[in-house]
């Protein structure tokens, strides 16, 4: 068959629009969007993660990171499951609510955020952080319950790398008589773990939620941290919620409030 043929020259035009069109979406700076499946490796074991792309995402812009840290119910090794609740769930009802990369790591069974997960969580940010346009002033830290905790874990030892850090009903004390897994926030053994930890984060802003009524992580884990940060003027903010039990989750992310809030921190500002 010639190349003048019909199906030759259809051809080349089909292949020359292809071109054309990629040669385009790259310009723009395009990329996959959506829950993205991404992995990171430490001494030979393989973290899952995902990361959440805007469909609005371009490289015209420097874009806000938000890395969400999942509670107990969410371990696991399918690197799915730590979307499905909090963070993930409100940008599945409201994805316009967040116009940012979200990065979300996953917790292996029987382990907290503490130790190696946490050092994974934190590489998966940082894999992100160079993988896309972002903006490195706008790097933001939140959790729930496990997650919660994690969030005050990762938040004492990095204060440096983020904008605000959102604790939602986590722990920062150690007590054995309802948690007794390794390395608490405060690495040594001290009733004035509230006070150390505001310390460390008193140019952080932070806003805490609690459920006044939650069950399973005392309400006094949160009201010690915003008392001993309100003490020295740190930039805290605390939401207890009346007869809310463990789940504040949703109340929290789903708070226009404090999406505007979260959006409108910067680091150094």
């Amino acid at each position: 068959m010639s190349s003048t043929s019909p199906c030759g020259i259809v051809f080349v035009l089909g292949a020359a629009f292809l071109l054309c069109s990629l040669q385009h979406s790259f310009a723009q700076g395009r990329v996959e969007t959506g829950f993205l499946n991404r992995t990171v490796e430490i001494a030979g074991t393989v973290y899952k993660y995902q990361i959440y792309m805007p469909s609005t995402y371009t490289q015209a812009q420097a874009w806000p990171v938000i890395l969400f840290l999942h509670g107990a119910g969410e371990r696991g090794k399918d690197g799915l499951l730590q979307t499905q609740t909090g963070l993930g769930a409100a940008i599945r009802q409201n994805a316009d609510r967040y116009p940012a990369i979200v990065v979300f790591p996953q917790c292996p069974p029987d382990s907290i955020w503490v130790g190696e997960p946490s050092q994974a969580a934190m590489m998966a940010l940082q894999k992100t952080l160079k993988e896309f346009k972002t903006d490195a002033d706008r790097v933001y830290l939140t959790g729930l319950s496990m997650g919660g905790n994690g969030t005050w874990y990762l938040a004492y030892r990095h204060p440096q790398i983020f904008a605000a850090a959102a604790p939602i009903c986590g722990w920062i004390q150690r007590d054995t008589s309802w948690i007794s897994m390794f390395d608490p926030v405060v690495p040594e053994n001290t009733d004035a773990a509230f006070e150390i930890v505001a310390k460390k984060l008193v140019r952080l802003p932070v806003w805490i939620f609690h459920g006044e009524a939650d069950p399973a992580v005392p309400v006094g884990q949160s009201r010690g941290a915003a008392a001993a940060l309100t003490a020295i003027g740190a930039p805290v903010k605390y939401t207890e919620l009346p007869g809310t039990g463990h789940n504040s989750w949703d109340a929290a992310y789903g708070s226009e409030k404090f999406v505007t809030w979260l959006f409108e921190q910067r680091r150094g500002k």
